[in-house]
This record gives C-alpha cells, sequence and structure tokens, in this order.
C-alpha cells in the first residue's frame, strides 16, 4: 500500500515540467476581479502618503527632538564624567577643562560657529543650511539645559558612572537616528566631514574615527585611564547603538507565504492592508504539488495582521517572515 502512494507521488522532475507547462497554459490570475477601482484608488493614496518626505513642521519637530535628546545627554552624562567621545561635545568637554571659567555649552558654540564660517567659505550654503541649524540648535540647547540644571555639570545626577556611560551612549543615539531618518544630521563634525569629502581624496570615516580616537587619548590623558576605558568603550559603543537604531527605524518584514486559499490572502493583502505582493508559482520538491507563493513587504504590525489572516483561513499554510531595513520603493522611504 505505501509502495503505490509512493509510485503515485510525481516525481520532482515531473513536477517540474508540469510547472513550466503552466507557465504558459495558466498564468497567475490578476485580482482585478476581487479589488474595486476604489479601492485601487485608496491604495495608491496610502502608498503615495508612505512614500511621502515628512510635512515642514514635522520635519522640525523630529530634528529638535533629536537635538534635544542629544543635549540632554551631554549636560547630565558626559560632561559630569568626562566623557569625550570625539565630535564638537567631546572637544568642549576637555577645553572646559582645560579652561574652566567657560562652560561647554559656550566651547561648543566657538566651534560650531568656526566649523559653520568654514563651511560658508568651502560650501554652498544651500549644502548646509540644515548642518548649520542643527549645530546652533544643539549648542542653544547645551547652553540652556546647563542653565537649568547648574549643578548637573560638576556633580552626576545618578552616582553611577556605568549607567552614566550607559545614558550617555543611548540618548545620542536614539537622537541621532531620529535626525538621520528624515535626512538632517546633528551638525559640528558633519560639516567638517562635507568639507572634506568635496576638497580632499581622504576617505571621511576612517578621517573622523581618527580625530574621535585622538579626543579620546587626550582624555585619557586628562583624566586618567579609567576615564579613557570608558570613553574607549563609549566611542565604540555609539556606533553600533546608532547604526542600531537607525534599522530599527526602518525594519520592514518581508512575508512568504505558501496556502491553500492563496486569493483570500491577496484579497486581503490588497484591499485590508493598502499593499501589494508578487505571486509566483512553484511546486513542492517533496510532494510535487504545484504552489502559489506570495511575497510582500509590511511593517512589523501589518505582518502580525497577515500571519493571523493567514492562519485563520489555512492553518497548515507554511510563513516565513524575515527582517529588512533596506526597502526602496513605491509605498517605502527613500524611493526618489
Amino acid at each position: 500500500m505505501e509502495e503505490q502512494k509512493e509510485q503515485a507521488r510525481p516525481t520532482a522532475t515531473e513536477a517540474a515540467s508540469s510547472w513550466a507547462a503552466t507557465q504558459h497554459t495558466t498564468p497567475v490570475e490578476p485580482l482585478e476581479h476581487l479589488v474595486s477601482e476604489e479601492d485601487i484608488r485608496r491604495g495608491e493614496q496610502v502608498g503615495a502618503r508612505r512614500s511621502k518626505d515628512p510635512g515642514l513642521l514635522r520635519f522640525f519637530a523630529i530634528l529638535n527632538g533629536g537635538l534635544i535628546l542629544t543635549a540632554l545627554a551631554i549636560v547630565l552624562f558626559k560632561t559630569p564624567n568626562h566623557f569625550a567621545f570625539g565630535g564638537t561635545s567631546g572637544v568642549s568637554v576637555i577645553l572646559s577643562t582645560l579652561f574652566p571659567t567657560l562652560p561647554v555649552g559656550a566651547f561648543m558654540w566657538i566651534i560650531n560657529i568656526v566649523l559653520v564660517v568654514l563651511g560658508f567659505i568651502f560650501l554652498e550654503r544651500k549644502a548646509i543650511l540644515w548642518s548649520v541649524f542643527a549645530s546652533f540648535a544643539l549648542s542653544g540647547y547645551v547652553s540652556l539645559f546647563e542653565m537649568l540644571f547648574p549643578g548637573a555639570s560638576t556633580a552626576s545626577i545618578t552616582g553611577d558612572m556605568w549607567l552614566d556611560l550607559c545614558f550617555a551612549v543611548i540618548l545620542p543615539a536614539i537622537g541621532s537616528a531620529m535626525v538621520f531618518d528624515i535626512g538632517a544630521s546633528t551638525g559640528g563634525t558633519d560639516i567638517l566631514a562635507m568639507i572634506l569629502r568635496r576638497h580632499s581624496t581622504l576617505e571621511i570615516g576612517r578621517a573622523l574615527l581618527l580625530v574621535d580616537i585622538g579626543i579620546v587619548c587626550i582624555a585619557a590623558v586628562l583624566y586618567g585611564p579609567r576615564v579613557g576605558l570608558y570613553c574607549v568603550l563609549g566611542l565604540f559603543a555609539k556606533t553600533l547603538v546608532v547604526d542600531k537604531a537607525i534599522e530599527s527605524i526602518h525594519l520592514r518584514k518581508v512575508c512568504t507565504i505558501i496556502c491553500k486559499e492563496p486569493l483570500k490572502v491577496e484579497t486581503y493583502i490588497v484591499k485590508e492592508l493598502n499593499r501589494t505582493a508578487t505571486i509566483s508559482r512553484g511546486y513542492g520538491a517533496f510532494s510535487g504539488q504545484l504552489v502559489t507563493v506570495i511575497m510582500c513587504v509590511l511593517s512589523r504590525r501589518e505582518a502580525v495582521k497577515l500571519r493571523r489572516y493567514a492562519r485563520e483561513v489555512d492553518p497548515g499554510c507554511f510563513i516565513t517572515i524575515v527582517d529588512s531595513s533596506e526597502i526602496v520603493g513605491k509605498g517605502f522611504r527613500g524611493v526618489n
């Protein structure tokens, strides 16, 4: 009996031949008969909103939110512990130690003004407009928080150096990710990077990393090996956390579904989620049966809804969901 069942199952070669033949005789059926013109128009409008860049007001709010988080980290956690991870804030922390008559915020103003002047000399004004704003706004927020928290520059608010290091890394990382996500920057050394990119053949990332390492070395000499090692740890942790934060903002789910009710799943994706999908034909290597493969890219919340619906219409469906942070196309950020 088992031998008869085994013989009845088509081989992979037979299934492949049958699958190839269907590509010309039974093409994948579109959803035109299931989706009205109003559904299509509504889906296009939703996709356009998803791809659209943030408005000026939202752009301004996100930019300032990111700068505020960065400024709080500088005043409350970096300055009292002498954490000099690099950038204008790291240089300012060192200078405020060498010249204690001026606070960190004042040195940030001085450094950023110098960088802005250099930017106007060597770059087009339009290219550095938001970097100039970010440089001055960050300096302003640091000066404001120094006035609101007058004792923060000399004493840690937690008394725990390790806890301060965590927040000195996490807050600027979140702030930078917010700012980078809207296509802006936090200013400061970003202006220097643009100048080097335009007027030299230096590798920008390596040059800025060497500058940051130099700042950390100076901090180790000034504040001792313990603080220096904290700064080294913070420098590398900052890079990793910023990258991870940016990836989490852009994170999407690539969903692949094989089920017995593909039309229902396709209709749900188009009509309920206002997304589209790529439909292809395949065959099971073991069973030899022809299957419909549905592939789509969704947000995390949409992926949960689709997984729940697919399991409802076909409890035995096969689903794979993979993370991706590099999605470019209509309905997603990054399309030009």
